[in-house]
């Protein structure tokens, strides 16, 4: 069988090491234990320790300082191959959200370019409704469900909510989870923050659902002409500053989930301890 390795190294050199360590390590028990429970995925997270190598055949996450206006999210390199850059500072930790998100995109959709036929949506009355026709939605296993507040702790380390395979049923079932964390109740439906990118078959238009956040409405609106030289997620990604789309730049740099976060960095604080009693232990 065959195991992805996917890499998170710190470009920046302003980051606490033991935090990226401890992040590193969440996010791979959030794969193994989490992802692969709903998703058909085999892989592992790893800490990369140089930022002048990665190693042969793993997949980076880089924690960058800044970002240029689509620079940010997922790509492709030269020979096709996935990475991701996440906007990270040392004064909140928003990061290890927004890195979690871009980790569990890469996996359930490696390349970038994953469509799940099923019921069109629409909107009234500020409600998501089905309707008659078909759609066929482009797989961001987190954007839905984006915003930190859906976020969850995986040892003291905030990561993100993210859609089961359900979400694209055709109709809801008592018992389903549609995300991780239940935070999403229904099939095809988005919450605060997030948003959902489709075609529309019939006239091969894109079109985006946004819902910017709960004081605000839902909205439809044009992403524009796909880029045929991007992959489709590298398109979407490219797209905030002309829709106005809040993505995981957001999340890195204004986190709003700050009980979440003061959670995590408390439980660190005691995981710390913990080590530090149980090293006494072996001298």
């Amino acid at each position: 069988m065959s195991v992805i390795q996917v890499g998170l190294v710190d470009t920046t050199g302003a980051l606490d090491p033991e935090l990226v360590q401890s992040a590193a390590a969440a996010f791979n028990l959030q794969v193994i234990r989490d992802l692969s429970r709903f998703w058909n995925t085999t892989a592992t997270v790893i800490y990369l320790p140089h930022v002048k190598k990665i190693p042969s055949g793993v997949w980076p996450i880089q924690l960058v300082k800044t970002l240029s206006a689509d620079g940010g999210g997922f790509h492709l390199d030269k020979h096709k191959q996935p990475y991701a850059k996440v906007i990270a500072t040392p004064d909140n930790d928003g990061w290890t959200i927004a890195a979690s998100h871009e980790i569990l995109e890469m996996l359930v959709d490696p390349y970038g370019n994953r469509l799940q036929t099923s019921i069109a949506i629409e909107v009234s009355g500020n409600k998501i409704k089905d309707n008659a026709g078909q759609f066929a939605y482009l797989v961001e296993a987190c954007a839905p469900c984006q915003a930190d507040n859906y976020g969850y702790s995986i040892r003291g380390v905030a990561v993100s909510d993210f859609l089961t395979p359900r979400y694209y049923d055709p109709i809801a079932t008592p018992g389903t989870l549609y995300s991780f964390t239940g935070a999403i109740k229904a099939p095809r439906q988005i919450l605060p923050g997030g948003y959902i990118s489709w075609v529309n078959q019939e006239t091969e238009e894109w079109q985006q659902l946004h819902w910017p956040d709960a004081a605000h409405a839902l909205k439809i609106i044009d992403p524009g002409k796909v880029d045929g030289k991007k992959s489709l997620r590298e398109w979407i990604d490219a797209r905030p500053s002309a829709t106005g789309l809040q993505t995981t730049p957001k999340i890195s740099q204004n986190p709003a989930n700050s009980a979440l976060l003061a959670h995590c960095k408390q439980h660190r604080m005691s995981l710390d301890r913990i080590a530090a009693a149980r090293a006494k232990l072996y001298q």
